[in-house]
């Protein structure tokens, strides 16, 4: 009978890649591997010919050979006697869990008879700064807490004298692997806690972990331009890892405080301005406060209230700009208070003289009054 060719057995493309073919495998394994299909000789079958040609297949040099003569290519190079030599013993010398194996590995991680390398925690440090630090920048000094070896056990947890034994349950790996029917899971050893060792007599000075916490302290420089939510990324200044791992990293969060006069809108600072009502009815000038000193601001005649005013380049220049925002002043009138009886009389006179004038000197009122007039008389009021 001639024999199928071993691309074809597996669904996949003579030019599939490896990741592709061990894909393709895992598929149809799982589909008829024996120990889901028990007493099924079809299924035992078709896994044993999905087998042959992945093993075939996976092989750099047997590929390569298979491509070159077929079949003949491969005879004689173990691949069938090894395989199907003892016809009782395929399910057997091929469990599901040794074929799935290297799934768990890559999802727990390799680990070669001992601990296993750990990376450290990334850290995180809240920044508070003042609009004024943040607009200019500056040079901070940090003390950031982190864990180091202890020095009286070298970092392993054990007291002096003594050093930790291999765990006896997951013999160093610190991963069991459980079979649950034809489904193999491998989880952290709960003797050893996934360390791989245990210990008998702890360090008295880190209580066995192995690592004590200290205080560092580090220069950080602060860019000009920063806003609440900027993160500024320091590598490997978190907290050392375990078994030769590499550091984690610091996150430096900044926080930007409220101002008294400024509010910032990313490169834009707004500020409201107070002015009385004869600066607002008559024009005038006033002082007009900047980070960086104060401008000269020019209120025309008839200004209204919440009218805006943009001072061009006297915002902030942001972290990744290269042009300043601007300044944008909110005028709001402020009503005279605390009047003498003199100011009020001399209050009236002056709203009798504006109502001679009709609506030529209170124009928004006047359309105000006549809209709502007109709403009143459609309402039948």
């Amino acid at each position: 009978m001639a024999k199928r060719d071993y691309y074809e057995i597996l669904g996949v493309q003579r030019n599939a890649s490896e990741a592709d073919i061990k894909k393709s495998f895992r598929r149809l394994a799982m589909k008829y591997h024996p120990d889901r299909n028990p007493g099924d000789k079809e299924a035992e079958a078709k896994f044993k010919e999905i087998k042959l040609a992945y093993d075939v297949l996976s092989d750099p040099k047997k590929r390569s050979a298979y491509d070159q003569f077929g079949h003949a290519g491969v005879e004689g190079t173990g691949d069938f006697g090894g395989f199907g030599g003892a016809a009782e013993g395929f399910a057997g010398a091929a469990s599901f869990s040794d074929i799935f194996g290297d799934v768990f590995g890559d999802i727990f991680g390799a680990r070669t008879g001992g601990r296993r390398s750990q990376r450290g925690a990334d850290l995180r440090y809240d920044l508070s700064l003042t609009l004024e630090e943040a607009v200019a920048g500056k040079e901070v000094k940090l003390r950031i807490p982190t864990l180091v070896d202890c020095q009286f056990c070298n970092g392993s947890g054990a007291k002096a004298g003594t050093k930790p034994r291999t765990c006896p349950t997951c013999g160093g790996h610190g991963q069991v692997r459980i079979q649950q029917g034809f489904f193999a899971i491998q989880q952290t050893c709960p003797e050893c806690r996934g360390t791989g060792l245990l210990i008998d007599e702890p360090c008295p000075h880190c209580r066995g972990r192995g690592r004590v916490q200290q205080e560092k302290t580090l220069s950080v420089k602060i860019p000009a331009g920063v806003d609440t939510g900027d993160r500024i990324r320091l590598a490997g200044e978190g907290e050392p890892g375990e078994h030769g791992g590499l550091p984690g990293d610091l996150y430096v969060q900044i926080q930007v405080l409220e101002h008294p006069i400024f509010t910032r809108e990313g490169a834009d600072l707004y500020c409201q301005v107070p002015i009385g009502f004869v600066t607002a009815a008559l024009g005038g000038e006033l002082d007009v406060p900047t980070l960086d000193g104060k401008v000269v601001l020019k209120i025309p005649p008839g200004t209204q209230t919440g009218r805006l005013f943009r001072i061009r380049g006297k915002g902030i220049k942001p972290v990744r700009a290269t042009t300043p925002g601007d300044l944008i002043c909110r005028v709001v009138i402020e009503t005279p208070v605390n009047l003498t009886e003199h100011q009020k009389d001399l209050l009236r006179q002056f709203e009798a003289s504006l109502q001679e004038g009709g609506s030529h000197h209170n124009p928004q009122s006047h359309s105000w009054l006549d809209g709502v007039k007109n709403f009143f008389e459609r309402m039948g009021l």
